[in-house]
């Protein structure tokens, strides 16, 4: 499992999302409170940010160390600012490897992708039916070997037939459903996707408990955004996503939560 944030607002400093509240995305890595599976988030992490004025494609960070041990953050989180962020904190399936083809965020053009939860027994199960379904574009885009990237890649996929990014992650829920039951597979997928003017995401699960995802809505420490995040970085007013629920925000700041 993996801890999972999301931000769109105002831009701000990435310190203050990563690293500066009580119960950051740092804190998270090393004291969870809310994992249903695994105790510590150490096997790497990643950020992506989108300009806070240019249009360009996103950018973004990854490393293979635990959080805490990566020096450069520190000086990173003080320089970039963005209206629009994407980060979380790995926590990887025994027998995957921790290398950068395996670590979010995943990205194709425009698009960023975060995935928390897993595909049980993955590369035994839905490995092939998932990838004997993609596309040629979406099947090359694949690097690694994470149920995460394949999620992603369906979501790439769906999205050429889809009227917009929420439409995309439903349609690819429906996927991941469809086969989970014909195959007999569990799987959780909270998911969190941007184009850098909208947040997308899902709290979902068939089989087995569905991991938490909770947003917050113009907080006086962030005014004029929503968060969401895996577990509650700061006190305020979260309100936890349903289950079976997708939650979009774009620059209105509305969350529209939809049950699935």
């Amino acid at each position: 499992m993996c801890r999972l944030l999301g931000y769109l607002g105002q831009p701000v400093l990435l310190d203050r999302l990563v690293s500066q509240s009580d119960h950051s995305l740092l804190v998270q890595s090393y004291q969870p409170k809310e994992m249903t599976a695994g105790t510590m988030n150490a096997d790497g992490f990643g950020i992506g940010w989108y300009h806070p004025t240019r249009e360009t494609e996103p950018f973004t960070y990854r490393s293979t160390l635990p959080i805490w041990n990566e020096v450069n953050l520190q000086s990173l989180g003080r320089y970039v600012e963005s209206g629009c962020v994407l980060a979380n904190v790995r926590s990887a399936t025994a027998g995957l490897a921790t290398d950068l083809s395996n670590t979010q965020p995943f990205q194709y053009a425009s698009i960023l992708g975060l995935h928390n939860g897993f595909i049980k027994d993955f590369r035994h199960t839905l490995y092939r039916p998932m990838r004997d379904r993609l596309s040629d574009l979406a099947y090359q885009m694949v690097q690694g070997l994470t149920d995460s990237e394949h999620i992603f890649a369906t979501v790439i996929d769906e999205l050429e037939s889809s009227a917009s990014l929420t439409d995309a992650l439903h349609q690819t829920l429906k996927v991941l459903t469809e086969l989970g039951e014909k195959h007999q597979v569990p799987f959780s997928a909270n998911l969190i996707l941007s184009d850098g003017n909208q947040l997308v995401a899902s709290r979902y699960a068939q089989g087995i408990p569905t991991p938490t995802l909770y947003y917050l809505q113009n907080d006086p420490k962030f005014s004029d955004s929503v968060l969401i995040a895996s577990e509650p970085m700061f006190e305020g007013k979260w309100k936890a996503l349903p289950d079976r629920c997708l939650l979009t925000v774009d620059h209105d700041f509305e969350p529209d939560v939809t049950p699935i």
